[in-house]
């Protein structure tokens, strides 16, 4: 995984992750297969930020129905991030 864009997938904006905010932690999607010193990398190359620690979680696909078909969401992870203290914040999430 060369490129830290598809390292990062997109930004989780939810009620727990907005009050993290507060403790300089952030949450994203991430690749599935991205280890946290890939995330570290590619959060420092993407926003410019200094990065603290990486913790991440898999989190399993929910089963659900369309009519008498059933299935279930993909798998996916989920990793919080910890800025240090002396880092700036990050910009896509300053309006929140």
């Amino acid at each position: 995984m060369s490129d830290p864009r598809d390292i990062i997938v997109k930004p989780i904006v939810t009620e727990k992750s907005t009050s993290l905010m507060e403790e300089n932690k952030y949450t994203f999607k991430v690749n599935i297969k991205a280890n946290k010193v890939e995330i570290k990398k590619a959060l420092e190359e993407i926003f410019g930020v200094k990065v603290e620690s990486v913790n991440t979680m898999r989190v399993k696909g929910k089963p659900k129905r369309m009519g008498v078909h059933r299935g279930y969401t993909s798998d996916w992870k989920k990793a919080i991030v910890t800025l240090a203290p002396d880092s700036k914040p990050i910009e896509i999430f300053e309006g929140l």
